[in-house]
């Protein structure tokens, strides 16, 4: 396990060292806007910020100063559900999620930036506290990684998950959410809370059987997240109907997103995750400079 973290982490800084040039994934660099500590006001400062409350209170005028938006606090909303634990290409969509936080912490990582996880495997609820430095982000991948399977027919529930991290409300930041968002979309409404207070992307998380039978003959098709099986013969039209099915669940997906506006990123395992990755992260660049919107 620990080799293998090992090599994810070499590789990810190896291919995405330099990308953001002191950008950070998704936050306009500026001033800040988050509220931070009053002080006395000196000759020269912006009367804007003045603080009139600690004024009237205190009779010496005050002003409030701002935390930095470079200081980013990133929270990821982690599903690590059933449905997760099931791969039909080079790995498990479980293994991509992993492969996805190493890359999201390494993209936020540095300059007093700070990250923190929520995890769900429908089972239990962990919270990893935001903090900084190297040490904690691998420390939060580890856990990411060996955190146990739920046992069979155990649902996940993707809206409670994004409502542990709306309440208590944080302060404004990156919040990424990892899943393949397979079951019902009744998760839209707390996605868009998310919206409102925080940088929002949403990885998509994607095998090739998710999306279409092969021709197999009969197969055994099962539900993890409820136990149920259910045995049937892949013919031409159960293979269209199942495609044409995928294709308008992806995108309903992609359309609750985009409505949150939220960026969407999608990792196949049958793809290169870090091009994917890249192109994602460049496509947002560019958004920042006026070249056009990812």
């Amino acid at each position: 396990m620990e080799h293998g973290l090992r090599l994810l982490e070499l590789d990810v800084r190896r291919r995405l060292d330099g990308l953001l040039q002191g950008n950070h994934l998704g936050l306009v660099p500026g001033p800040g806007s988050e509220p931070g500590e009053a002080r006395t006001y000196q000759p020269g400062d912006d009367v804007r910020r003045m603080d009139w409350a600690v004024t009237a209170r205190t009779t010496v005028p005050h002003i409030r100063e701002t935390v930095a938006d470079r200081e980013l606090e990133t929270w990821l909303v982690v599903d690590l559900s059933a449905s997760l634990d099931f791969g039909t290409a080079a790995c498990e969509k479980r293994d991509l999620v992993v492969a996805a936080t190493a890359a999201v912490a390494h993209l936020t990582g540095g300059g007093g930036n700070r990250i923190g996880a929520i995890i769900s495997t429908g089972e239990k609820i962990t919270r990893i506290p935001a903090r900084g430095g190297l040490a904690h982000a691998r420390g939060l991948v580890r856990k990411m990684a060996e955190t146990p399977r739920a046992a069979e027919g155990v649902r996940g529930d993707l809206r409670e998950t994004m409502e542990q991290l709306r309440r208590p409300p944080r302060r404004r930041g990156l919040a990424v959410v990892i899943s393949d968002f397979l079951g019902d979309i009744d998760w839209q409404r707390p996605l868009r809370g998310l919206s409102t207070r925080h940088e929002l992307i949403a990885i998509e998380v994607v095998d090739p059987r998710d999306l279409d039978l092969p021709e197999v003959g009969t197969v055994v098709l099962a539900d993890p997240e409820s136990g149920r099986q259910r045995e049937v013969h892949a013919s031409a039209l159960l293979r269209r109907e199942f495609a044409a099915a995928a294709a308008e669940h992806r995108s309903n997906v992609a359309s609750a997103i985009r409505g949150a506006g939220g960026g969407h990123l999608v990792l196949r395992t049958d793809s290169d995750w870090i091009a994917d990755t890249v192109r994602f992260v460049v496509a947002r660049k560019r958004r920042w400079s006026g070249g056009g919107v990812a």
